[in-house]
C-alpha cells in the first residue's frame, strides 16, 4: 500500500515536470512511510525514495519497510548524500514541498542545503494525493466510527440535568480512550487546534469562536476558547455531540443532537431540516458529483425550508462549507464549498454536516462521514440518527 502511494506521487511529479518532492510534515511522512519519526523524506520523480531521519532512526526502521532509512546528520553534508541517492538533486532541479505546513525557517534551511534547486509549493500535490483512500485507510476510519458509537452508547446515558459540559465530554473521552482513541484530532490548518470534539449545549455551544465551524462553544478558558466549557446542561436545551475519534492515525467526524426532555418545536423542526438537507446531498453523493454543486444544493434547500439565516453558523460567523474531507487530518480535501470544482471519485471520504445556529439558544444538526463508492456511497458513521431524547 505505501509503495503504491509513493508510485502515485512520482507519477504526479512527472506529470507536472517536477524532479522530486521533499516531505517535511509528520502527517505526510506517515502517509508515505508508515512512521512519524522526524526528518526529510525525499521522493524523486523516478528512483528510490529515502527517508533521512533526525530521530529516532531505530524506531523509523522498526515501523517502516516501504522506504530506505538513512540518518539525516548535518545538513552541510546532507546534499552530497542526497545527491548520491538521487542524482537529479546534484545540480539545478525543481523540487516541491508542502509550504502550507513548512515554516519559513525550515524552507530556508532546505534552500541552504540545496542552493541550486528551485522550490515550488507542493501542498496541493500531496493533499490531492491523499484525497482518495485505500482499503487500509478505510478500515481505520470504520474502526474509529465503531469506537465512537460504542463510547457514546456508554457515556451519554450518564448525562443528568445540571452536569457540566466538560464532565460529559470527559465521560465520552474516557470511554473512547479505553477503546483505543489516540487522544488527538489532527488538523492541517496552521495555528489550529482541536480536541476530541464538542459536547456542549444551549447558549454556550452557539458562542462563535476562531474554530472554522458552525458551532464554537465557550471552552474552559480564553487560552482554548472553544468546545466544552463549565456551563451546566439543562433540560430543553439542544445538546451538540460533535465527536471524533482517532484510530491508528485516522479520524471519524460525526455529530448527533440530544436533549434532556423535549426540545422546543422550532428547534426540533430545524433539526429535521438538517436531516432533510443531508438526505438530499446523499441522493447526489456519487462519482462525478461536483463538490461546489453539492454545497449550492444545501444552500438552496436551507433557504427553501426557511433556515438560511441560521445555516452553518449565524451572521458574520457563519462558515462557507457543508462538508470536508477527513483522513489523517480533520480538514482534508475535497471540500463541499464554492470554488471547489473537484469531481468526486471512489475512495474519497467526506464528513457532511448541515447545522443551524441560534445565538443564545443553541445549535442543532447532524453530521455523518461517507466514502464515495463506484456506484454511490457507504455511510461510515454507525451511530443512530434522529434527535436523541434523554430523561429530563
Amino acid at each position: 500500500m505505501l509503495s503504491t502511494r509513493i508510485e502515485r506521487l512520482q507519477s504526479m511529479l512527472r506529470t507536472q515536470s517536477l524532479d522530486g518532492f521533499v516531505a517535511t510534515h509528520p502527517i505526510d511522512i506517515f502517509y508515505l512511510t508508515g512512521t512519524m519519526q522526524s526528518g526529510f523524506l525525499v521522493v524523486p520523480a523516478a528512483g528510490e525514495a529515502v527517508f533521512y531521519v533526525r530521530r529516532s532512526i531505530a524506531r523509523a526502521k522498526e515501523e517502516s519497510a516501504s522506504v530506505r532509512i538513512e540518518p539525516l546528520g548535518s545538513l552541510k553534508t546532507w546534499r552530497e548524500r542526497a545527491a548520491a541517492n538521487a542524482p537529479t538533486l546534484a545540480g539545478a532541479c525543481t523540487l516541491a514541498a508542502a509550504f502550507d505546513t513548512l515554516v519559513v525557517d525550515g524552507l530556508e534551511r532546505l534552500r541552504g542545503a540545496l542552493p541550486e534547486a528551485t522550490w515550488t509549493n507542493g501542498a496541493a500535490l500531496i493533499r490531492t494525493l491523499r484525497m482518495v483512500k485505500d482499503e487500509a485507510e478505510l478500515s481505520c476510519i470504520r474502526r474509529a466510527a465503531k469506537l465512537v458509537d460504542e463510547a457514546l452508547a456508554e457515556a451519554v446515558p450518564k448525562l443528568v440535568p445540571g452536569m457540566r459540559e466538560i464532565e460529559l465530554l470527559a465521560e465520552i473521552e474516557y470511554a473512547l480512550r479505553r477503546r483505543g482513541h489516540l487522544g488527538i484530532m489532527r488538523v492541517r490548518a496552521a495555528g489550529s487546534e482541536i480536541v476530541t470534539g464538542i459536547a456542549a449545549s444551549g447558549a454556550a455551544v452557539a458562542m462563535p469562536s476562531a474554530f472554522d465551524g458552525p458551532a464554537g462553544g465557550e471552552g474552559l478558558h480564553p487560552a482554548f476558547s472553544k468546545g466544552a466549557g463549565w456551563s451546566r446542561i439543562e433540560p430543553g436545551e439542544p445538546i451538540l455531540l460533535d465527536i471524533g475519534c482517532n484510530a491508528d492515525g485516522y479520524v471519524i467526524d460525526q455529530t448527533r443532537t440530544a436533549v434532556l426532555g423535549e426540545l422546543s418545536a422550532d428547534l426540533a423542526a430545524a433539526y429535521e431540516a438538517s436531516e432533510t438537507i443531508l438526505r438530499a446531498i446523499e441522493t447526489r453523493l456519487k462519482p462525478g458529483a461536483i463538490c461546489e454543486e453539492l454545497y449550492e444544493l444545501s444552500l438552496s434547500l436551507a433557504a427553501e425550508l426557511g433556515y438560511a439565516e441560521h445555516y452553518m453558523g449565524y451572521g458574520a460567523d457563519a462558515v462557507k462549507f457543508v462538508g470536508h474531507g477527513i483522513g489523517l487530518e480533520i480538514d482534508e480535501w475535497p471540500v463541499l464549498a464554492r470554488g471547489f470544482r473537484t469531481a468526486l471519485e471512489p475512495g474519497m471520504v467526506l464528513a457532511i454536516e448541515p447545522k443551524f445556529t441560534y445565538p443564545g439558544r443553541g445549535v442543532v444538526g447532524i453530521e455523518n462521514s461517507y466514502v464515495v463508492t463506484a456506484d454511490g456511497f457507504e455511510k461510515l458513521t454507525t451511530s443512530r440518527e434522529g434527535l436523541w431524547k434523554l430523561p429530563g
